[in-house]
Order: C-alpha cells, then sequence, then structure tokens
C-alpha cells in the first residue's frame, strides 16, 4: 500500500495501478499532475479507480467537478455527503452527461466493504464535525455527515487510518486510529483562537470542527499516545508548526508526530 499526500489528498494504491484518491480538492488537476502513477496510459483511461469523500466540505469534493470529461467516475461517499453535493447543484450536471459516468457508491457507518477489484478494504467510521458551510440551515445534520476511512490490504492485513477534519475525540475514533498502522489526521490549527489572534477570522477551531493540537485537551497528546506512524495533514497556514525551529513545531517532534510535506509517499 503506497499513499503518498498531495496536498488536501492522498492518494491509495495496493498494487500500483489502480488508485483511489482520498477527498477530491480544488486543486485535484496540480496534484494529478505532480504524481506520475495518476497519469493516464492511453486515450481515454485514468489509473483512478475510485474517489472517497469524507465529507461535502468544498475543500474535499469541489476538485470533482475538474474531473467532468468523459471518462467514467465511482464515487465513494455516505447518503449526507452524496445529497449534499448532487441535490439542486445545476454544476453537477456536468458530470451527469451520459448514463454511468458517475457511479456513487454508499458509505455504509461501520460496515467494511470491498474498494472495486482491489485488495483493499474500507470503512467509513462517524467523526465529530458539522455540516459544510454552505448546507447549515438547509439541511439537518446527521450522524453520516463526516467520516474517517480506514483503508486495509487485506493480503498484507496493514491498515491506514485517514481523519482529515475532526472536531474532538469520540470512542469510534479512538478505536480506528489506535489499531491502524499509518494515521493521517487532521493538523489544521494548533490552537482553538488561532485565526482570532491573527485578526483572520472570528470563530474558534472547534466551531469549523478542527480539533486543535497545542494544549492538555489538545490532539497532539492523543496522537502521541498511538502505536501506528503519525501524520499530520491538513495544515493551515496560520499554524506555527509549518516555522522550523518554532516551539509548536519541536513539540510535534518531540511527540514522534511527522507533518505532511507535498509529495510524501509512504510504503506499508
Amino acid at each position: 500500500m503506497v499513499a503518498p499526500r498531495t496536498q488536501e489528498s492522498v492518494a491509495v494504491s495496493a498494487d500500483g495501478i489502480a488508485w483511489f484518491l482520498l477527498n477530491v480538492s480544488p486543486e485535484v488537476r496540480a496534484q494529478i499532475e505532480s504524481f506520475p502513477a495518476l497519469w493516464p496510459r492511453e486515450r481515454r483511461h485514468s489509473p483512478m479507480a475510485g474517489l472517497l469523500l469524507t465529507n461535502g466540505d468544498l475543500d474535499h469534493c469541489l476538485g470533482l467537478l475538474s474531473l467532468r470529461e468523459s471518462y467514467p467516475l465511482v464515487v465513494y461517499a455516505t447518503d449526507s455527503v452524496r445529497n449534499g453535493f448532487t441535490n439542486g447543484n445545476v454544476l453537477y450536471r456536468t458530470l451527469d452527461r451520459f448514463a454511468g459516468q458517475v457511479t456513487w457508491r454508499t458509505l455504509a457507518l461501520g460496515c467494511e466493504q470491498e474498494l472495486g477489484d482491489s485488495p483493499l478494504t474500507v470503512r467509513a467510521v462517524a467523526t465529530p464535525g458539522k455540516l459544510p458551510l454552505h448546507l447549515e440551515g438547509v439541511c439537518a445534520p446527521g450522524p453520516d455527515d463526516n467520516v474517517g476511512l480506514v483503508i486495509r490490504d487485506n493480503r498484507t492485513g496493514k491498515s491506514l487510518a485517514y481523519f482529515s477534519g475532526v472536531a474532538g475525540p469520540s470512542p469510534e475514533l479512538v478505536h480506528a486510529v489506535s489499531e491502524a498502522d499509518l494515521v493521517f489526521f487532521d493538523g489544521t490549527f494548533w490552537s482553538s483562537d488561532e485565526l482570532i489572534a491573527a485578526g483572520l477570522g472570528t470563530r474558534r477551531a472547534e466551531e469549523m470542527a478542527h480539533w486543535p493540537l497545542g494544549g492538555a485537551d489538545g490532539s497532539l497528546p492523543f496522537l502521541s499516545r498511538l502505536p501506528g506512524r503519525r501524520v499530520l495533514i491538513h495544515v493551515n497556514n496560520t499554524n506555527p508548526i509549518l516555522r522550523a525551529g518554532s516551539a509548536e513545531r519541536r513539540a510535534v517532534e518531540a511527540a514522534g508526530v511527522e507533518i505532511a510535506a507535498d509529495g510524501l509517499e509512504i510504503a506499508l
């Protein structure tokens, strides 16, 4: 299993031939161009066997509209995420020009299911979060609005957990990440008032469904206790862990937690 981190998304493969993209950011074209394994091998071809969405945030799903050419797509999402993206969205018609252009497969909470013909399986884990901003007041919130993913290679038994948006801890989340060999985890903010203190916003991290890393109750102490390899993703440009030599960066390194960089490749 190889999982290179490309900005918002992680691409996963068991064989290096068929790839599954975890979230599809607006930068998906640049991500594909930067990673040769995702390049077409012939006309009208794509090695991407499936696209998995963890929630309906635009930075996780807007890239779908950039994949609107004639090659069929298979998208895995919960019913809530699918409905939020398709209902009343006139732009979705660019992905629905012919029968079978997009095949949606439902991610059922807690159920392990196969990913196409690959030896990989996926399990969706309900994660503390919230509705995307554009759906607040339009849809009723539900448990499948925000999920994490556990991907397992049935040949080796190795697994990775992918949680790109987490508002806080939960028993389901703790169980999922505790048994994974590799954990990609939300590292958006260091502190609760990060944007407020910088004069860049009015909402705390938790209000945006992000569990701050710092503090006794932060996600970093939680991650430091996990047995597997831990990698922070989705790091906001205000987060001081991005500054080499900062106290926050040293705290992350002391905890044995890594900070992802574009192009990172990990083999399990």
